[in-house]
């Protein structure tokens, strides 16, 4: 919502509340062969596009192919109200998710309202007092760390984290030649001395997230799941699959994963769903998760009237994921130009998500950058981004998100935490040169700051919780 204040200015009383301030308007490129140096990325891009348009027609083939699958027709679209009993629609969505993402079973809710959500009903679904969720892949995403128990707990045990119910955490980092490239590997020998008799659960969280490190490809994924037969077949591997769907051509179920999760106003939801996430994989999993977010004995849950755009969104899914790696491959291959270091850095094949990383080196550039991106957006480009508290995030954290939807990041936009090594994450975009338009007004701001490229805020304004953020718990 937008109020006017005594001096006439925007501010912003929305989802970041009291994280908004005014804006000027949009700016000409100041700085010398900022237009022509996009124009360079993207020319030396057009062959690896060429590429991406290559597997969206795969990917979409594979959407097409699943819908001719399951009779997807106009029947699906009217959806039901109150206890949501009898939703063909609702049961044929269920089918063509499990279909696309390689599972037994699907469950795509739009009580689901975000992927920390939908993680979280598929951690309570199987997770029990007494059991161990094990991080293999470092620490969890910020929004996690609440759900996990890592920011303490309160003394009458109501806050209802995993630590609450008596579920213990603790992690496992990746291979250490996978820190700073871009190929992330398990490390097997540590996740075997690490499992205990109480481990019941492995997490793995697929996409960088707010850690300065590689994503973590489908292939490796089926690497660690082939271990676990192995040697461990009755644990389970749940993956976090946020901003990984439809990127590669195999989904973690394909090759092993037990279970997933996700976020509807991600990749799969194609910028159109309202809301919403799912849970996949084995059957008998997802409905566990599917009592959670329900109660035993209740299913169900009621469409309201969106089935026919969560069916569209999937459609057009695709094709968004495409424009928006295409954009993160200009993104890093414009920044790396001009000594930005970038993750995944430019030049570097078999991405698995549709985040670009980019250290900046200083909360000013953080916020400039982000500032800019607001700027060149549909919604809200009247209004400047400023750090702050958000609910779910340890840090401060600034958000340029000018999106039809609130908190649809698939659509375009960058983010960030203000801690080191100071860096922003874009994603999105429903076409590639939409990031064109942005990078032009973003180089021009950072120009404007007049720092030098190697100054950075190292040290100023770290977080005191977050450093390194290895070897977390959840217990004394």
């Amino acid at each position: 919502m937008l109020a006017l204040t005594a001096a006439g200015a925007s501010t912003w009383s929305g989802r970041h509340a009291s994280c908004r301030a005014p804006v000027r308007a949009v700016s000409q490129p100041r700085a010398c062969g900022v237009g022509e140096l996009v124009d360079e990325a993207a020319a030396a891009l057009l062959p690896t596009f060429s590429e991406i348009d290559r597997r969206t027609e795969q990917s979409l083939s594979s959407v097409l192919s699943a819908f001719r699958r399951h009779g997807v027709g106009t029947h699906h679209f009217a959806g039901v109200d109150g206890y949501g009993h009898g939703d063909l629609g609702r049961e044929a969505l269920d089918a063509v998710y499990a279909d696309l993402l390689g599972a037994e079973a699907a469950l795509v809710r739009v009580q689901c309202f975000s992927g920390t959500h939908a993680i979280a009903c598929a951690l309570y679904g199987v997770l029990r007092p007494g059991d161990e969720l094990l991080g293999v892949s470092g620490a969890p995403y910020d929004t996690l760390e609440e759900v996990i128990g890592l920011r303490g707990r309160t003394e009458d045990g109501l806050r209802g984290s995993l630590a609450d119910l008596g579920v213990s955490y603790s992690q496992v980092e990746l291979a250490a030649a996978s820190e700073g490239t871009a190929v992330a590997k398990f490390d097997l020998d540590a996740i075997g001395a690490a499992i205990r008799p109480s481990t019941r659960v492995l997490h793995v969280q697929r996409s960088c997230g707010y850690s300065w490190r590689a994503s973590i490809r489908v292939q490796e994924i089926g690497r660690l799941a082939g271990w676990l037969r192995t040697h461990h077949p009755s644990l389970i591997l749940f993956v976090d699959n946020c901003y990984g769907e439809f990127v590669e051509v195999e989904e973690p179920c394909h090759v092993g994963a037990h279970l997933v999760a996700g976020s509807l106003i991600k990749n799969p939801g194609g910028t159109l769903a309202p809301s919403g996430g799912y849970v996949a994989g084995r059957s008998d999993l997802v409905a566990a998760a599917g009592r959670r977010l329900a109660a035993p004995g209740v299913e169900g849950g009621a469409t309201l009237g969106m089935t026919r755009t969560l069916f569209q969104g999937l459609f057009h899914a695709p094709q968004v994921v495409g424009e928006a790696l295409k954009g993160s491959l200009l993104v890093a291959q414009t920044m790396s130009r001009l000594g930005y270091e970038c993750n995944p850095p430019p030049g570097v094949g078999g991405r698995t998500d549709i985040i670009q990383a980019v250290k900046l080196g200083s909360r000013a550039k953080v916020l400039a950058f982000c500032a800019a991106v607001q700027r060149c957006s549909p919604v809200g480009a009247h209004i400047v981004p400023v750090a702050g508290v958000t609910p779910g995030y340890g840090d401060e954290v600034v958000f340029a998100d000018g999106t039809f939807i609130d908190g649809s990041t698939l659509e375009l936009s960058a983010d960030g935490p203000l801690r080191a090594p100071y860096a922003v994450y874009v994603q999105g975009g429903t076409h590639w040169t939409h990031w064109a338009i942005v990078l032009r007004e973003a180089l021009s701001a950072l120009a404007e700051l007049e720092e030098p490229l190697g100054e950075t805020d190292a040290g100023v304004g770290d977080s005191r919780r977050y450093a390194g953020r290895r070897s977390l718990r959840n217990t004394e």
